[in-house]
């Protein structure tokens, strides 16, 4: 069994909930309105993602981006805790938060892969404070949530995929719902041979000290090369000069023979390499907005993402507080014109949160690393 702490609470997958007075009603997936993204759909994945590339010298180029219509592989994607709706679980209407999701983790993918995004009845983040008071357990992977995403992947399996390879993506909240059903529909199972990679971020993946398979999942080992299939890639990540403290969330698990799992998108068979970052020009991330400074003079950012090739590098790390997390190195420089940091951190200022890392930039860190790997992932899958 699987356990977080967090806030001095311990968040445990595979722990059951009081059952409720009234059964929720299932959701109808084959209505269109269950789905902030279906292929071809005018939804939440059709925006522009147009990016400004700022060289260390200062000079912008624009990255255009298109998604693609006839990509050859699916994705599926399931969000973190976002909803700021009023009660503990959200209701399915999509409120700018749900949409700003996906524009900062999941619409681009749809330049590799046919993009399927149910909402779900997440935890909000109402719920997740209720459920981090003191003596409250919290289960992220089992109730009302992890029921509609399963409901979800059955529809999606027996209307949508028609034996094409799929991609699972997540984050936080979604990858705890997608670790367990990945360990309880996947792994193992005839549909794994479909399953062409799992990224599963911001969450603890299990594994055997020395290993690439076993603890989490019995058959789906770690990534370790862009042409590997049928593995999982997973990282929280945190900044090199803000390491993982003694109440870290992530990079830990309580089983002394096991390890959290780390896979390093910009260098998957190990060692140090260079993010390929796509952060929102305005600076928000998921859940915040802190406005954020391209250039010295600043000028304005016509484009909804920035790209800074060479200020951010990565490495799988681990300290005396967590055996696997993703070291993000900022590589800023006072003499040019570019900045000199990014935002992300949870807090501001000397208030920042340590324990929590990267984690609402975790995706953005490695938007382009990812969308490469992919890729590659999907021309090995159909050579098969």
């Amino acid at each position: 069994m699987l356990k977080l702490f967090i806030l001095g609470t311990v968040l445990t997958a595979g722990l059951s909930q009081a059952p409720a007075e009234t059964a929720p009603k299932p959701n109808d997936y084959a209505d269109a309105k269950s789905w902030l993204c279906r292929p071809g759909g005018k939804d939440a994945c059709g925006i522009d993602h147009t990016t400004t590339v700022i060289a260390a010298d200062g000079k912008m180029t624009k990255e255009t981006w298109a998604a693609d219509p006839n990509a050859p592989i699916d994705c599926f994607y399931v969000y973190p805790t976002i909803s700021t709706d009023p009660t503990p679980n959200s209701d399915m209407n999509a409120d700018p938060a749900e949409l700003n999701v996906i524009k900062q983790q999941f619409a681009r993918f749809a330049s590799k892969c046919k993009p399927y995004a149910p909402l779900y009845r997440q935890v909000t983040l109402v719920g997740l404070r209720r459920m981090l008071a003191p003596g409250a357990t919290v289960t992220l992977d089992q109730g009302l949530q992890y029921d509609d995403v399963k409901d979800a992947w059955n529809y999606y399996l027996k209307n949508d995929n028609k034996g094409r390879g799929v991609v699972l993506v997540a984050h936080s909240q979604g990858s705890f719902i997608l670790n367990r059903l990945i360990r309880e529909e996947i792994d193992g199972k005839p549909i794994q041979s479909k399953m062409i990679s799992a990224i599963l971020l911001g969450t603890v993946i299990a594994v055997p000290k020395g290993k690439d398979v076993g603890g989490s999942f019995q058959h789906v080992p770690l990534c370790k090369s862009a042409s590997q299939v049928g593995c999982v890639i997973t990282f929280a990540s945190f900044r090199s000069n803000i390491l993982p403290p003694a109440n870290t969330l992530f990079g830990k698990v309580p089983d002394a023979n096991m390890a959290a799992a780390c896979t390093n998108p910009a260098a998957l068979a190990g060692g140090s390499g260079a993010l390929r970052a796509y952060m929102d020009s305005t600076g928000r991330t998921i859940t915040s907005n802190t406005p954020a400074k391209w250039l010295t003079p600043e000028q304005k950012i016509e484009t909804p993402f920035v790209s800074v090739p060479g200020l951010l590098t990565a490495e799988c790390a681990s300290n005396e507080n967590a055996t696997g997390f993703l070291k993000v190195t900022v590589h800023g420089d006072p003499n040019d014109p570019r900045a000199d940091d990014i935002v992300g951190d949870i807090g501001a200022g000397t208030q920042v949160l340590a324990n929590w890392g990267l984690h609402l930039i975790d995706v953005n860190l490695a938007m382009g690393n990812l969308l490469d790997i992919v890729s590659a992932e999907t021309k090995t899958y159909l050579k098969k």
